[in-house]
């Protein structure tokens, strides 16, 4: 189905700006970004997907049927998104807050053209009827400059002066959180995961530069733009939802945040703090409980194993606590069917699952969409790798409409006013992309 061709390149650093640009011509667009420092997480260093040949694209009701009988009788490449309100597809759930996005709940695409870097190599895996452009192409990606800019259109193309406004008040975030844990002292959940949207509204922005500047100030391991007809994500992920290779899958759910320090010593205090912090572990310690239930649905008997527990990473803005869950899938499941059971992921939920999703329905003002869903590709033998859609933004260009969400999670421990200086953290970079 598909013909590859692998080219040396001289300097790998600026093919990978030169691809970049060159896909700002193409009709539909995945661009994921492992960034250099974190390369090592990742089957490659920089993956593009272009210009679809079939797609599919649904609402919630029976989407993972769909998804799953596309990815069978395609046995290709497919690239895409899982809205989080495919929860209503999942469980008996339903979302009636305000979407001023209006995305697609689920849409997938099989791309002409997936240029794959790692190391020193370009890998092309063009569809056959079309692998002739393979050289001109390569040529051409390699004809481009990186193109000067001068500040008045800079400013048109990441929306500079952009009026972000926040979905609730500071008041009424801390009265929620209030609510939150009202629902926590009796008993009808131990923790949930509570965001709030800032949203511009009559903007024009173009997403490539602003996912690039979104990447240059955080540089994430799971990084990906998406422009798919009027819809765009730009997305600086540091969490993986799930990932199969075989029969091995694996999440990777983040929960505890600290901020960074530019003095080195006070940063690695700062660190250290999180490691201990007993709210932000017992966080991650319930969330991990909840993975490894979703993945015993799916796995061997016996297999579920946490790999490494709370550990720190240490990202441009911020320190993170990460834990790593790994099992072996059951014979004769699909693969779509290990999304199916552990979705959404844990980790922007909260536990137990149902009930804080239900809780999150009646305190959220906003309809989550992709925010908190998945962003991720499947390969021809039914592998597959998906991120956690976090510091995003997303855009209609249709609609002008600009949205970001961030959030966190509550538990016994917390202190709304923490809370919510823990979401302007999470915000920082998503404000200043759109504000240079």
């Amino acid at each position: 189905m598909r013909t590859s061709k692998s080219y040396k390149l001289e300097n790998p650093i600026k093919f990978k700006e030169q691809l970049f640009q060159w896909s700002r011509q193409a009709f539909e667009v995945a661009w994921l970004d492992s960034n250099k420092d974190y390369a090592e997480n990742s089957d490659f260093d920089a993956l593009l997907a272009i210009n679809a040949f079939t797609a599919v694209k649904t609402d919630a009701y029976q989407a993972f049927d769909k998804l799953q009988e596309y990815q069978e009788t395609t046995k290709d490449w497919i690239f895409g998104y899982l809205s989080y309100d495919l929860k209503n597809e999942v469980e008996q759930l339903t979302s009636r807050n305000f979407d001023g996005l209006s995305f697609p709940e689920l849409y997938f695409f099989q791309p002409q053209k997936i240029i794959i870097l790692k190391n020193d190599l370009a890998e092309f895996h063009y569809l056959r009827m079309i692998d002739d452009e393979m050289d001109a192409d390569f040529q051409e990606i390699l004809s481009l400059e990186e193109r000067g800019e001068g500040i008045e259109e800079r400013e048109e193309k990441t929306g500079k002066r952009a009026d972000i406004k926040p979905r609730i008040s500071k008041e009424s975030y801390l009265q929620k959180v209030e609510n939150m844990l009202a629902h926590i002292q009796r008993g009808d959940i131990y923790e949930a995961n509570f965001c709030q949207e800032f949203y511009a509204e009559n903007r024009k922005i173009k997403p490539e530069a602003v996912f690039a500047e979104l990447n240059r100030i955080s540089a994430p391991p799971f990084a990906t733009f998406l422009k798919l007809e009027q819809y765009s994500l730009m997305c600086a992920s540091p969490e993986r939802y799930l990932k199969k290779s075989g029969s091995k899958i694996l999440s990777q759910p983040i929960k505890g945040t600290a901020g960074r320090s530019q003095n080195k010593a006070e940063d690695q205090q700062i660190a250290e703090k999180l490691q201990a912090d007993p709210k932000e572990v017992s966080e991650n310690v319930m969330i991990v409980d909840l993975v490894r239930n979703d993945l015993s649905k799916i796995a061997k008997k016996g297999s579920v194993q946490v790999e490494e527990l709370c550990k720190v990473y240490s990202f441009r803005q911020v320190h993170q606590l990460i834990s790593t869950i790994s099992a072996t899938l059951e014979e004769g499941i699909p693969a779509v069917e290990a999304l199916r059971a552990t979705f959404p992921m844990g980790s922007m939920t909260g536990a137990p699952k149902i009930s804080a999703m239900k809780i999150i329905e009646e305190l959220e003002e906003t309809r989550r969409g992709l925010y908190s869903g998945a962003v991720g590709y499947f390969t021809p033998a039914g592998d597959f790798d998906f991120n956690v859609v976090i510091r995003s933004i997303l855009y209609n260009a249709e609609k002008q409409y600009a949205s970001f969400s961030v959030g966190g999670a509550i538990t016994a421990q917390s202190i709304p006013e923490n809370e919510y200086e823990e979401c302007l953290l999470k915000a920082k970079a998503m404000r200043e992309a759109l504000a240079q």
